[in-house]
């Protein structure tokens, strides 16, 4: 069964305006989840908000969004407030403005959703907005609000569809700066050509499985070994990896040489 829609709105381009549906392009639904419990009684464990200077708790109509101007001194906003300072853009994804698609670095992507028509009057006139993104290697900047904050949105062409990717705000995002000055060391040809016939040997196709995550498997077998009384048999650690290689030319000859030889079968 498709995923249901989260959000519904209207994408436009200049006159052009066609009725959308937004759909999140990842999920957590498949990760295991865990409860706080109560040791002694096995009874779930509540969480509630307190006043930190009386102690009592605080009921959720009683609850208000505050900035701090100064020690313990708060302008306090409601929350129509905060959503009125962006209402034009909570709805409408106007694209004011087109970037080659190869210009906007991957730091700056955020999350992914799915853009579809949600009517068949609209069906042309988004495919066409989409079509010429792809044509002409560009990608639409817009801003819409969306999980209660105005956002900067990128929109990408992707199949028949559009991806639709929330960008980062520009405070979020650190300069690389000299973070990589120790990376500036050229490489010996020799050994380039050596970790380029390792890269070629470990090659293959993409596929969903290279991303699984194992920690979820583990989880499980734990989970139904406790139902069944049973303690499952801990994992060995990996051993740490030495520090300390003396040549790394020797090093990469020896990798080879295990590759060769049947230790990790060559992908293609």
């Amino acid at each position: 069964m498709a995923p249901r829609s989260f959000w519904k709105g209207y994408l436009k381009l200049s006159l052009v305006t066609c009725p959308v549906a937004m759909t999140p392009a990842t999920s957590d639904s498949g990760k295991l989840r865990f409860h706080t419990l109560n040791r002694a009684t096995g009874n779930r464990v509540e969480s509630r908000y307190v006043d930190a200077e009386t102690g009592k708790p605080v009921e959720e109509d009683d609850e208000v969004k505050g900035y701090e101007t100064g020690p313990d001194q708060y302008v306090m906003l409601e929350d129509e407030e905060l959503e009125a300072v962006a209402l034009e853009s909570t709805r409408t994804i106007d694209i004011e403005t087109f970037v080659p698609a190869d210009s906007i670095g991957w730091i700056w992507y955020d999350r992914p959703h799915f853009l579809a028509p949600d009517d068949k009057v609209g069906e042309e006139a988004f495919s066409v907005i989409r079509e010429a993104m792809a044509v002409t290697g560009t990608v639409g900047i817009a801003r819409l609000v969306l999980y209660r904050r105005e956002r900067a949105v990128l929109l990408e062409p992707r199949e028949r569809g559009i991806v639709l990717w929330t960008l980062r705000y520009g405070e979020e995002v650190r300069p690389a700066g000299d973070l990589f000055a120790g990376a500036d060391a050229e490489p010996e040809p020799a050994m380039l050509d050596l970790v380029a016939d390792l890269i070629g040997r470990r090659t293959r196709d993409w596929d969903d499985s290279l991303a699984h995550d194992p920690v979820q498997d583990s989880l499980q077998k734990l989970i139904d070994a406790r139902k069944k009384g049973r303690k499952p048999a801990r994992p060995k650690a990996e051993p740490a990896p030495a520090g300390n290689v003396i040549s790394i030319m020797d090093a990469l000859k020896k990798s080879l040489a295990a590759e060769k030889a049947g230790s990790r079968t060559p992908r293609r």
